[in-house]
């Protein structure tokens, strides 16, 4: 009976470029879906309900790098889950002169050279999901939101 006030509602954070063309497509559809209807091929849907963060052009903190890290589903050789290192946050762009494989040093980079980072990066934090560099990853998070919404999940 007393459940609904427990919830709360989710806070979702997008460290974003708008030089990035991903950064853009993802920013713009969090938005679409805090203000249309979600998902936009069911007009009689709701939006989703969540708090949504906008960082522009500055990289996550080393804590906040680990956090993110830690959302991110990667799998060992063995099979075994594993947190995948920091250079999995770092873009394949020609100025980037070196990898730096912990997340002190991926944020050093990305505060020098924002091109170094794979935009954009977008957290659940209460969920405990990660995107990073695509908008599919995005579409994900909010098809969680949704499936929560709409009591699927």
């Amino acid at each position: 009976m007393f459940k609904a006030f427990t919830r709360s509602i989710p806070e979702i954070s997008i460290f974003h470029n708008p030089n990035s063309p991903a950064s853009t497509n993802a920013l713009r559809l969090l938005r679409s879906a805090l203000s249309s209807p979600y998902p936009p091929s069911r007009p009689s849907a709701p939006p989703l309900k969540f708090d949504l963060e906008v960082i522009e052009n500055r990289p996550p903190t080393p804590d906040q790098v680990r956090t993110i890290l830690s959302y991110l589903p990667a799998k060992a050789p063995s099979g075994q889950a594993q947190t995948p290192s920091p250079d999995v946050l770092l873009s394949a762009h020609p100025t980037v002169d070196s990898r730096p494989t912990n997340p002190e040093g991926v944020v050093q980079l990305a505060s020098q050279n924002p091109n170094a980072l794979k935009w954009p990066i977008v957290v659940d934090w209460h969920s405990g999901k990660a995107a990073v560099g695509d908008v599919e990853g995005v579409k994900s998070i909010l098809e969680e939101l949704r499936r929560k919404r709409d009591g699927e999940a």
